[in-house]
């Protein structure tokens, strides 16, 4: 990749892998340092890796710091089975956003990820099994899942609007 490139794939993806950690981590200043990391990475190894899989590498790279630093916060919550009543969302509420987000930060950090590559970024389950390190089937797994315990929490469409 010559410099010319790498200044386009910032240019290009910086704004979409920015989304992409700070929906998972709801941190906006550790979202710019984790994204900061990954073109960081990506400048040392410039050399080696083509324009061509710079994007898919950004969003893995990204993902893995971000996940590191979830791991070493201790943040990864797994969903338990008594948890998931919890979810459920009873009152009226207008704002789907709102639920929407409140039910996608109660899910573990795993099935988070994989639900807004898949339906936020637009990734097939192929690109997420290469960004997340999960083969295909456990990434359709994981996605879901996580549909089921937010289709939990929002509970049904009467309920929200």
């Amino acid at each position: 990749m010559t410099v010319r490139e790498y200044n386009c794939s910032v240019e290009k993806y910086a704004d979409a892998v920015y989304r992409f950690v700070v929906g998972n981590i709801n941190d906006r200043e550790r979202a710019n340092d984790i994204v900061q990391d990954a073109y960081e990475k990506l400048w040392r190894n410039v050399v080696e890796i083509e324009f061509a899989v710079a994007k898919p590498w950004l969003f893995s790279t990204a993902y893995n710091v971000m996940i590191d630093i979830l791991r070493k916060e201790k943040r990864a919550v797994r969903m338990e089975e008594e948890h998931e009543r919890d979810m459920i969302y009873y009152q009226q509420y207008s704002d789907l956003n709102e639920i929407l987000h409140r039910a996608l930060d109660r899910l573990p950090e795993q099935q988070k990820s994989v639900i807004m590559l898949r339906d936020y970024e637009g990734y097939s389950y192929k690109e997420i099994g290469e960004i997340t390190g999960m083969s295909e089937a456990q990434v359709k797994i994981s996605i879901y899942r996580g549909r089921i315990a937010l289709k939990s929490y929002v509970g049904t469409l009467e309920a929200v609007i």
